[in-house]
This record gives structure tokens, C-alpha cells and sequence, in this order.
């Protein structure tokens, strides 16, 4: 599966100018979606469902942890990845990230082709 639309949850531009860069590169038809914090995501979500979410932890207004929790129960259908990336070092960061079902992988800072491949093909998996 080609991976079609992402949004990205970052409250800094430069990370964001960085995702989309790295996205383009990736893939120049991937849409990119964007949001500055957790609420805004939300927003987003309730008119449109990405492929892929690539969601930051440390945020302002609702961290990326307060909106797992809110995806999870606002939303019976979830974008099949949900990848954190993050500057956090914290194994217990990514354990606790990892207990959510569609949070599939947990990346640091910042992001790379590698780790779209590695969303790619957890895409292809989970449709197979």
C-alpha cells in the first residue's frame, strides 16, 4: 500500500519543515497534513483520516501522550500507524507509547527516509 497522506503533530516549524522535506523526498504525491498540538490534531481528524500520523510528545496545549488518549477513545477508526518522533531518549516514553494498539513504531528526532520505509512497510503489513 502507498502510503497517501500524513499528518504530522508538532509544535515546532522547524521539526515540521523537516517532516515535510523528508516526506517530499520520500514521496513528492504524499499529502501532508499538519498540526501544531494535540487539540488541533483532533480537529483535523474529525474531517479526515490519514495514512500515517507521526505525532511529537512534548507539545504545548495537549501533549502527544494527551492525545493518544483522546484519539483512542474519541475515534472507533484509527490511522493504521501512529508513529511517535520524538527528541525523548526515555525508554519508558516509548513503552508507554507503545502500549497504544495503533501506535506502531517510535522514531527520535529527526525524521528520515528510513523511518517512512519502515511506516511504509508496516502499512503493507497490517493490509496483508
Amino acid at each position: 500500500m502507498r502510503i497517501k497522506s500524513i499528518l504530522t503533530v508538532d509544535d515546532d516549524e522547524n521539526d515540521l519543515f523537516i517532516c515535510a522535506y523528508t516526506i517530499r523526498k520520500f514521496d513528492p504525491a504524499v499529502q501532508t497534513l499538519k498540526a501544531m498540538n494535540g487539540v488541533d490534531a483532533l480537529a483535523v481528524l474529525r474531517n479526515t483520516t490519514p495514512d500515517a500520523i507521526i505525532l511529537d510528545i512534548n507539545m504545548p496545549v495537549m501533549n502527544g501522550f494527551e492525545f493518544l488518549d483522546h484519539y483512542a477513545s474519541e475515534f472507533s477508526v484509527h490511522a493504521p500507524v501512529v508513529a511517535m518522533l520524538t527528541s525523548s531518549h526515555l525508554s519508558a516514553d516509548r513503552e508507554r507509547a507503545m502500549r497504544y494498539n495503533f501506535v506502531k513504531s517510535y522514531f527520535e528526532k529527526p525524521l528520515t527516509l528510513a523511518n517512512l520505509k519502515l511506516m511504509a512497510e508496516i502499512l503493507d503489513h497490517d493490509h496483508n
